[in-house]
């Protein structure tokens, strides 16, 4: 079927010919690649989705059907049957707007290769090898040596590698861990294969949670040699029991004993996702791993955890599947996962979201581990010189500036329901913060008309503060150098680019203020969170950087890290503002209670017009105060 790059009709089905029964379709190009899988309850319904209305759609989706020539489909008799499709699909296909996950660092596993005629333990990464147990992942390789360091006391399992063994058995003389009781030397035949493959069988129960059977098993073993008087044997046990003990304390317990559980969480923004996941298997924290995903695709959390799922236990052993997988979002098809995650592992597998109590707080942990890795993985990004001239050079491209843009300024405004308005401005020098840079604003003659009049003052005064300080010098470009203090003046630097957090309105509103200044020099454009479209002064339409565009993520990075400074003034003010209220002069009333209340009604104002009922809802705040606290407003009101 021919291609129209200028619109997907020329290749939508004939009307009537799509089924309504659950399947997966393809998109492909006119090269006949494979470039999107997907996956519906009725194929009619949602690819007639794609051709309904093409300029309501998302514009990455946009761009999918612009590049596709045709779609096929396949129909499935059930749920399970199309995800166990659409992940093989994606599998063979790769296609290039689907989501994949990929691992932000190679992880390592404590291995043990049971499928070798004497196992040996050791560290792997990478691919996994059929007839090999896997334990982990964990975050250092350093961290599985000192667990293996302790329990090659207790199970002497071979360590070596096949060179050293086969060296050590053609001279009959094993290596120093023989010598040390760390091995127990098979390769000289000190214990027969089955008693080595048994060593190895305990190791492998005791990684995997069952640790109860063997500290008590020590323990008799210890008592018994006590009350024989074989005090050096008992000495012995004692320090393999002490050994045992060590190992365990570095994996921390978190939840109920035999409580075996993949614990899942996701921090996103609108180009990446970052996952983790923490392994609990016998109520300990066993390993931890993490991914990061380019949002090629739109997609909810909820899609995100099904993807991820799909991807994550696709091809997985039955016993690297646990019997809970705890998410932050349930995915759309959740029964369907879970009876494919049951048939992968050959038992229940239960996928729910906790509520409250242990597990909730777990998944609270793993989430800051995703905010955190997603926030490192995009510094790593940032922090690249190559990566940062291309960014600045596609700015400038997709702008049509002059030149690259050295110097951006970003700003935003804050506030909750039109109190303590404040704005940032954080400066971004070649590509990276420069925090020295950084000023805030206390919004004062538009305070309470909304972001787009706030937007106008701040533009306003920054610039004519600069003008102002160029004017004292009486040069054009004057010495950016105070003489009196030796420090650059506050607001010396002119950017190239200001940047707001906002769309069309909010971009008028900046390029207005410096149109009445006469500053002609500085480029205005606006990013909207929604969709991430760049916005120009009196442009109808947006730009629209491409979703891999290191431009585009700089520029999202930028409004981000004026976000949050701009939250944290506000929040410092609304904070003082409490400290420095009435609510001083209330006996009983600590900074802790204060803030309660500032969290509950967010500002002095509404609380003072909460009932005693209302007030004594937040936690801490007993009858008698909360009529205090109404007594005093009301004091102070009139």
């Amino acid at each position: 079927m021919a291609r129209s790059a200028s619109s997907p009709l020329s290749f939508r089905p004939e009307p009537g010919s799509i089924p309504e029964s659950p399947g997966v379709y393809r998109f492909r190009d006119e090269h006949g690649r494979v470039i999107y899988v997907g996956k519906a309850k009725s194929l009619r319904q949602r690819l007639n989705s794609y051709f309904a209305d093409f300029a309501g759609l998302h514009p990455r989706t946009q761009t999918m059907l612009t590049t596709a020539a045709r779609v096929d489909w396949t129909v499935v008799g059930t749920e399970v049957e199309a995800l166990q499709l659409e992940y093989s699909w994606i599998k063979e296909f790769d296609p290039r707007f689907n989501v994949k996950y990929r691992d932000d660092k190679s992880y390592p596993y404590l291995a043990v290769t049971m499928g070798d005629d004497f196992p040996r333990v050791q560290v792997m990464r990478g691919a996994k090898r059929k007839g090999t147990r896997y334990f982990g992942p964990y975050s250092h390789a350093w961290a599985i040596r000192e667990t293996v360091d302790l329990l090659l006391r207790v199970f002497p399992v071979r360590t070596c590698s096949a060179g050293v063994f086969k060296r050590a058995g053609q001279i009959g003389r094993p290596c120093l861990l023989g010598y040390i009781d760390k091995c127990s030397a098979p390769c000289v035949g000190k214990v027969t294969p089955e008693q080595h493959r048994e060593l190895a069988e305990d190791f492998c129960d005791f990684m995997a949670g069952n640790t109860g059977r063997f500290i008590k098993r020590l323990e008799r073993a210890m008592r018994e040699a006590a009350a024989t008087e074989e005090y050096e044997r008992a000495a012995r046990l004692r320090d393999d029991i002490q050994a045992l003990q060590r190992a365990l304390e570095k994996q921390a317990v978190v939840l109920g004993e035999g409580t075996d559980a993949d614990v899942v969480a996701l921090s996103q923004d609108a180009l990446e996702a970052a996952v983790q996941v923490f392994y609990v298997r016998g109520g300990r924290i066993r390993g931890q791993r993490g991914w990061v995903v380019d949002k090629v695709e739109e997609a909810s959390s909820a899609e995100l955890v099904e993807h991820f799922l799909l991807q994550m236990y696709g091809e997985a052993a039955p016993e690297a599947v646990p019997r809970e997988v705890l998410v932050p979002v349930l995915p759309p098809e959740a029964d369907a996962v879970a009876e494919l995650l049951t048939e992968q592992r050959g038992a229940r597998v239960e996928v729910r979201v906790p509520q409250r109590g242990d597990k909730k707080a777990l998944l609270e942990t793993v989430e800051r581990n995703a905010k955190e890795s997603l926030a490192q993985h995009k510094l790593r990004r940032a922090s690249d010189l190559t990566t940062r001239s291309r960014a600045l050079q596609e700015i400038a491209d997709a702008l049509d500036l002059d030149q690259a843009p050295l110097r951006i300024e970003c700003y935003d405004v804050s506030h909750l329901q039109g109190d303590d308005v404040v704005a940032s401005m954080v400066v971004f020098e070649d590509g990276l913060a420069r925090k020295s840079e950084y000023r805030r604003f206390a919004i004062r003659g538009t305070a309470g008309q909304g972001d787009v009049a706030s937007i106008y003052e701040v533009i306003q005064r920054r610039f004519k503060r600069h003008l102002e300080e160029r004017a004292q010098t009486g040069e054009l470009d004057p010495e950016p150098i105070d003489p009196e203090t030796g420090r650059p003046r506050r607001f010396a630097y002119p950017p190239n680019l200001v940047v707001v957090d906002g769309g069309p309105a909010q971009v008028a509103a900046a390029q207005r203020a410096l149109d009445e200044l006469g500053v002609d020099d500085v480029a205005v454009s606006g990013l909207a969170k929604r969709l991430e479209e760049v916005w120009l002064p009196g442009d109808d339409q947006p730009v629209i950087l491409p979703r891999s565009s290191e431009g585009l993520y700089l520029l999202q990075r930028v409004r981000d890290e004026a976000h949050r400074f701009a939250i944290t003034y506000h929040r410092s003010k609304r904070s003082k503002s409490v400290k420095e209220s009435v609510l001083d002069e209330i006996r009983g009333l600590g900074s802790a209670r204060k803030q309660a209340l500032l969290k509950r009604f967010g500002s002095v104002k509404r609380l003072r017009g909460a009932t005693v009922d209302e007030i004594r809802e937040v936690p801490g705040i007993g009858l008698s105060t909360a009529e205090a606290i109404v007594a005093a407003l009301k004091g102070e009101g009139t």
